[in-house]
């Protein structure tokens, strides 16, 4: 089973430069208030090394040494298992956190069954379309009546939490996968379809989704159409417009590990959702130019792993992971800079948030399983 092949190292060597990147802008962005809020300037440095850090280099641990087409065959029994957990969220042992049931608690065990769903859906994705040829994927309606049922379950589950974000990442990723594993155009056309009446119907039954798109949007219409637009812009765009700020007052080499004025009171989450901002008020242009390329860079070596892969299986759990990754990372920059609406999404690696590090450096070790048997281009 072992093709005697080393894992890619500057794949591995970008994350670990990422995580400990991390840890640095956390303890810039979280210390004052975590000093105010447990009088412990290192509580959230704390907490996410014991719940992340530790807990990402066993599951890390786990799928760097796992053979990883092992995973093809547990993937149902997971993805079910996972499902299972979603449901819990809504009993007893669930509960919720800023309007939101997105937790679990066993004993002093806590995390987000959602955040799971980044390996267990993928992985089963990757399952179902590698194991069904091109050729019958393409006629096969019941592969394809498969992913819509199994995307439907999952994205209510995350809907109903409310968990907007994590539904377009989630189910983004399987499209991806859906479309490079060979999907045809009809296929393709009804799943967009799909897609509009859902976005339709969210607006129209949950309309506080559309609330928090509005002020984005108004801004837009402001810009090119003052007249057409509703309002003063600025009046709902506090937060993107506070982002905006920050990102502007670093200039091109920041104003000083530690120095961000905007983390105090003005940005919402500095050390979660509006990391990104911090980053660039402290580190400048450089520094940010600096943490993207760090993950272009993952983009790329990951990209490579997949196209040098003769196993299709492989190919996609790859397609998968990464794609999680960026879309999760740009959304995050984007809504950050202005460019999309702002939303609650940690940054990889670098956010205070452990269930997510501890789902992202497993899925780093499954890769690193997948590069240590395929002969790729490592540098």
């Amino acid at each position: 089973m072992f093709a005697g092949h080393r894992a890619d190292y500057v794949l591995l060597g970008v994350v670990l430069f990422l995580v400990l990147a991390g840890f640095l802008f956390l303890a810039s962005a979280s210390s004052d208030l975590a000093k105010i809020k447990y009088n412990d300037s290192f509580f959230f440095l704390s907490s996410q090394l014991l719940k992340g850090l530790l807990p990402g280099i066993l599951g890390f641990c786990i799928g760097y040494f796992m053979y990883y087409r092992k995973w093809k065959k547990l993937s149902p029994i997971l993805l079910l298992l996972n499902i299972i957990l979603m449901v819990l969220v809504f009993t007893p042992f669930g509960f919720a956190a800023k309007g939101s049931y997105r937790w679990i608690q066993m004993g002093p065990l806590s995390f987000q069954p959602s955040e799971l769903l980044k390996i267990t859906f993928i992985l089963y994705l990757a399952s179902l379309f590698s194991s069904v040829p091109v050729k019958r994927l393409k006629q096969s309606w019941a592969s394809y009546g498969l992913f819509l049922f199994v995307s439907c379950v999952v994205s209510v589950l995350i809907f109903i939490q409310p968990a907007t974000t994590m539904a377009v990442i989630v189910i983004g990723a399987g499209a991806v996968m859906f479309f490079f594993s060979g999907a045809s155009f009809k296929h393709i056309l009804l799943t967009a379809g799909l897609a509009v009446v859902i976005v339709l119907s969210l607006a129209i039954f949950t309309p506080y989704r559309l609330h928090r798109v509005a002020p984005f949007l108004n801004t837009i219409t402001s810009q090119i159409a003052p007249s057409l637009a509703l309002k003063d812009a600025s009046a709902d765009s506090f937060h993107v417009n506070q982002s905006l700020i920050a990102i502007g007052t670093g200039g091109i080499g920041g104003v000083g590990f530690g120095k961000s004025t905007s983390k105090y009171s003005v940005l919402p989450e500095p050390m979660g959702d509006s990391i990104f901002s911090v980053i660039a008020e402290e580190f400048g242009f450089i520094g940010s130019l600096v943490v993207i390329g760090l993950y272009l860079m993952f983009f790329w070596r990951s990209s490579d792993l997949m196209l040098h892969s003769h196993d299709d299986f492989a190919k996609l759990v790859v397609l998968g992971f990464s794609s999680i990754i960026m879309i999760q990372t740009l959304i995050h920059i984007a809504a950050n800079s202005g460019v999309l609406p702002f939303t609650g999404v940690p940054l990889p690696f670098i956010s205070y948030g452990g269930t997510a590090l501890a789902v992202s450096l497993t899925m780093v070790g499954i890769i690193a399983n997948i590069s240590r048997h395929t002969s790729s281009s490592k540098l």
